[in-house]
């Protein structure tokens, strides 16, 4: 059976909806969040697929997921969410997590790997840099959204330019 990009089956109920085979359309966009709706993934094979810098898969009013892959040498950037927690799971890849309470002041630093969670409080600056030779797979929950609903990057660059630095 073929699946989708985020590990979903053309056809596949998907909260209350049917996920179709071509994603929706409206005036020209193409969206791929399925928030607020109830909502099932395989969230390690839709993290997996995933090529873009960042995609929302999900947003809801206090909640949201996003699937990134960071390049090798590439970070995510340092930047602070003053109203955010976050949470970040490595799926694949290594990186080097670093977390303080300034952009000056990063004195919390670990190698991060396979499998590894993250949680960065809200208002604490945080980066983690992709240390490896291939793409770092990970997937990130912010409470509340920090993104705009539908948010797509396809490369970092693109998010920098959309969204400035943090």
């Amino acid at each position: 059976m073929s699946m989708n990009e985020f590990g979903i089956a053309p056809g596949t109920a998907v909260g209350f909806g049917i996920y179709a085979e071509q994603p929706i359309v409206a005036q020209n966009e193409s969206h791929t969040d399925f928030g607020p709706q109830p909502f099932v993934v395989d969230i390690a094979k839709a993290t997996l697929h995933n090529d873009t810098f960042r995609t929302a898969l999900w947003t809801g009013p206090h909640l949201q997921l996003t699937v990134m892959s960071v390049n090798p040498g590439e970070s995510l950037g340092l930047e602070v969410h003053p109203h955010v927690d976050q949470f970040l799971r490595l799926e694949s890849g290594v990186g080097l997590c670093q977390i303080g309470d300034s952009k000056d002041n990063l004195y919390f630093e670990q190698p991060v790997y396979d499998d590894d969670a993250v949680f960065v409080p809200a208002g604490h600056w945080h980066n983690i840099t992709n240390t490896g030779s291939t793409p770092m797979k990970l997937y990130t929950i912010y409470a509340p959204p920090n993104h705009p609903k539908g948010t797509v990057h396809a490369t970092k660059q693109v998010a920098e330019l959309e969204e400035g630095h943090h």
